[in-house]
């Protein structure tokens, strides 16, 4: 059912968001950037769903990333260990602190599933490099389409580096959800930005 033009009031303990769809056709022109010094990238083969949430906390605590942290460990552990799942970090003093995961499950398509900095590289042009490679990596493939998701609880400046990345915006939706601050999946403190009404 459409939404009717106006406000709309979110339910005490939810959080609401508006998530803008984003595609590429082909490959777009390249935009190189050079892997920064001190950082390496690494192809992590089947992780385990601890390492993993670990880095998915750390890179996406800010922005209350929570759907892979409510997922029972089974089935996280069976799209880590998907051979048509790939889990890349960027890694500085051996220590994970970038998330790149692509996903071809769906035939004939690429979703840029995750990706994202922990503070210890935001700023550093590690976010350019890993999304050339995030390109380069999808186009690899048999694939006519690469898309990607972002909220507006996501970082200010990552819709505008989709869309210089060579994304374009598809459609978008309004998502209302359980606040993960609520439900003891991240702390109360995370996403300081973002209001918590828990009534």
């Amino acid at each position: 059912m459409a939404l009717a033009p106006g406000f709309h009031d979110v339910p005490p303990g939810m959080v609401a968001t508006v998530v803008t769809h984003l595609e590429m056709r082909a490959p777009p022109p390249a935009r190189p950037g050079p892997l920064p010094a001190g950082i390496a990238l690494t192809r992590i083969a089947a992780p385990t769903p601890d390492w993993y949430r670990d880095l998915y906390t750390r890179v996406g605590r800010d922005w209350l990333w929570f759907s892979r942290l409510q997922m029972p460990e089974e089935e996280l552990a069976a799209i880590l260990s998907d051979p048509d799942v790939e889990i890349w970090a960027l890694e500085k003093d051996g220590r994970a602190e970038g998330l790149l995961e692509l996903d071809f499950r769906q035939q004939g398509a690429c979703e840029l599933a995750f990706f994202g900095l922990t503070g210890a590289l935001i700023g550093k042009g590690a976010g350019r490099f890993l999304m050339s490679r995030a390109i380069a990596s999808a186009w690899a493939r048999p694939i006519s389409r690469f898309h990607v998701h972002t909220c507006t609880l996501d970082s200010p400046g990552a819709l505008a580096f989709y869309r210089r990345s060579g994304f374009t915006p598809m459609r978008q939706q309004i998502e209302i959800a359980a606040d993960p601050r609520l439900t003891d999946d991240l702390p109360r403190d995370a996403g300081s930005h973002i209001p918590l009404f828990d009534g």
